[in-house]
């Protein structure tokens, strides 16, 4: 009874998230009102004249009103026409779409890099009026300065670099960090986003190149999360790289030396994280593409102490948990059935450890979240890693995948052995689920898809979350035309969804972090929460999982649509909110202390969180002497 309690209680949440939408909305009548803390309201400056021009952060352009150019010394210095913002961005919008082809640097520069140069000049000259782009463009220009794009921009950002954005630390700056961190020009930050560039996307170490997925993460944070763009601040931490190619190249821009490892690589990673959280205590800082072997490390060593998470471990655990429950309800069973699935899993990185370790506590929690029921969760997974299935007979196994290992017995019996091929496991087990964090293009061949086809589910869900596109495991064309239409997709990429003729469609669904890792940010901010908790991530996921009605389910439908980021990571910033007051952790934010925090309904959390989301609007400036 006592297991069966549990599995109501977890399933129960989930129901109440599904309807959380509905009752928001019936109490909408009697919600507090809150004055946003994002308004409109003056903004003083200290520059005038060309540099005011000169600055992306105040520069509004052609949207100057003549009062402001004289006050700020700008007129005569622009055109005459004072433009709408509305007339700005249709005019740059315009000039895109007829410039695309031709910003190209000759046959061998991709079409998507020339529409993300475009956009970073417009990011490099007004700052507002490029973040109004992207937030009403958000669909064609996600995977722009997102992935897939951003691994592009990575490996190639030597030769990209105009301007600096963010912060570089490096091995030479040792005993230096905590002066360098006041070079920053502003006083707040609240959301940091750091790699090392170790392991940028599937694409291996890249370098102080990695800085691209920094930044193109932090234009989600603003795009999705209405976090202020002023507050914000990409970091690369420059220890050295092992690409040989950058180590040769003399116009790499980074450090041309090894990487630094054992305790000289953690001490510079500590000074990094006691300089920056001294300059600002109240900060986020989110952990970006570090290599596995650091990745889990480093979390463990600050996550009781600092208001950081891990994306890769931690957000792609959570992304993937929504979409597991998603698939459970898409195949027309009781939440509660989740413990009962099998899942492949292609990959024993931090991504697929990350995975693992989540979707293990969620199946626990459901069976009674006793010892007994965490080793009984541990039995519905098969990891499969370049040496094939892993096992307890394998040699040093890594410490993070051991817990997954299969016992001998366990495996002989279905016929299976120590590094048997993901096509073996897949044929025996029949797994429910087959999910990829592999970095291996292709890696699901027609072979293993066709082993798939046994599978004991009425509808399967293959899952291959590799980034960028080159790395996905399969396509949908390659999962449908095999499997047929009666599978659930998902892709860490985007991907168009597939024809399947007499009017019927295969749904892509994207399996991507950016659901997960915006709202989380601002949830942990605006909740004041000291530190990341589990709950905090686990409540996100669930309201991911829940924010897709039953009716999209039905249809194969398990994540939401890019178009509805905005409103999906303000559903899930409120959940993270509301679990950070259950927890006890929440310390508030600004003029909404803990107490008044632990005083709002749903609704009213709801409205908490989405007056404090920036929107683009052009503050007046008004200039004061320094």
């Amino acid at each position: 009874m006592a297991n069966f309690s549990n599995q109501m209680r977890l399933s129960s949440t989930l129901l109440r998230r599904l309807h959380q939408r509905i009752a928001a909305a019936v109490n909408s009548s009697s919600s507090r009102n809150f004055t946003t803390t994002e308004g409109h309201r003056p903004t003083i400056v200290h520059k005038r004249s060309l540099d005011i021009l000169h600055d992306p952060w105040f520069n509004k352009g052609t949207a100057f009103s003549f009062t402001e150019r004289d006050r700020l010394h700008i007129r005569g210095l622009l055109p005459p026409n004072v433009m709408s913002f509305e007339q700005q961005s249709a005019r740059f919008m315009a000039d895109l779409k007829r410039l695309e082809v031709q910003a190209r640097d000759g046959p061998s520069d991709p079409y998507v890099l020339a529409k993300w140069r475009i956009l970073n000049r417009l990011h490099d000259r007004n700052e507002t009026l490029y973040y109004k782009v992207l937030m009403e463009n958000i669909e064609e220009y996600a995977p722009i300065v997102y992935t897939p794009t951003v691994g592009l921009v990575c490996q190639k950002y030597s030769g990209l670099f105009r301007r600096p954005r963010g912060m570089y630390f490096s091995a030479e700056d040792r005993g230096e960090m905590m002066s360098m961190v006041y070079n920053w020009p502003a006083d707040q930050v609240d959301m940091i986003v750091v790699t090392d560039g170790s392991r940028i996307l599937g694409l291996g170490d890249l370098g102080v190149q990695g800085i691209g997925i920094a930044i193109g993460k932090l234009d989600l944070y603003v795009a999705a999360a209405g976090i202020n763009p002023q507050r914000v601040l990409p970091v690369m931490i420059d220890v050295g790289t092992d690409n040989e190619n950058l180590l040769k190249d003399p116009l790499y821009l980074g450090l041309q030396d090894h990487r630094l490892d054992g305790e000289e690589y953690i001490e510079v990673i500590d000074e990094f994280m006691e300089a920056v959280f001294t300059r600002w205590p109240h900060v986020i800082v989110q952990f970006e593409d570090f290599q596995s072997k650091w990745a889990f490390k480093l979390l463990q060593r600050y996550r009781n102490n600092y208001r950081m998470f891990n994306d890769d471990v931690q957000g792609t655990a959570g992304v993937a948990i929504a979409g597991l429950l998603g698939a459970v309800r898409a195949q027309g069973r009781p939440m509660i059935d989740f413990p009962k699935m099998k899942i492949v899993v292609a990959g024993a990185g931090s991504a697929g450890i990350g995975v693992l370790n989540a979707a293990r506590k969620t199946m626990a929690r459901m069976l009674g979240n006793t010892e007994l029921a965490f080793e009984s969760a541990r039995s519905q997974f098969w990891v499969v890693d370049a040496k094939g299935l892993i096992t307890e007979a394998r040699e040093n196994v890594d410490p993070d995948a051991r817990p997954f290992a299969r016992k001998i017995k366990e495996i002989e019996r279905q016929g299976l052995s120590e590094g048997a091929t993901l096509a073996e496991v897949v044929r025996e087990v029949k797994p429910d689920v087959l999910l990829g964090l592999s970095a291996c293009g292709g890696l699901f061949s027609k072979e293993v898809l066709e082993a798939l086809k046994h599978s004991t589910s009425t509808r399967p869900a293959i899952f291959p979350m590799s980034n960028p596109t080159r790395n996905a495991e399969c396509t949908p064309e390659e999962a449908f035309s095999i499997l047929g239409e009666n599978i659930i997709f998902a892709s860490g990429s985007p991907f168009k969804d597939v024809d399947l003729g007499n009017g019927h469609v295969g749904h892509c669904n994207q399996a991507n972090n950016m659901f997960l890792f915006p709202g989380i940010g601002l949830g942990t901010l605006l909740s004041g929460s000291r530190i990341v908790s589990d709950g905090m991530l686990q409540a996100a996921a669930e309201c991911l999982a829940a924010y897709i009605t039953e009716e999209e389910v039905l249809k194969g439908i398990i994540y939401p649509s890019i178009s509805r980021i905005r409103d999906i990571t303000k559903e899930v910033a409120a959940a993270v909110v509301k679990e950070a007051i259950e927890e006890d952790l929440a310390e508030g934010y600004r003029e909404m202390d803990s107490r008044e925090l632990r005083k709002l309904d749903e609704a009213q959390i709801s409205e908490f969180v989405e007056n404090n989301m920036w929107n683009p609007d052009y503050p007046t400036l008004v200039y004061k002497k320094d």
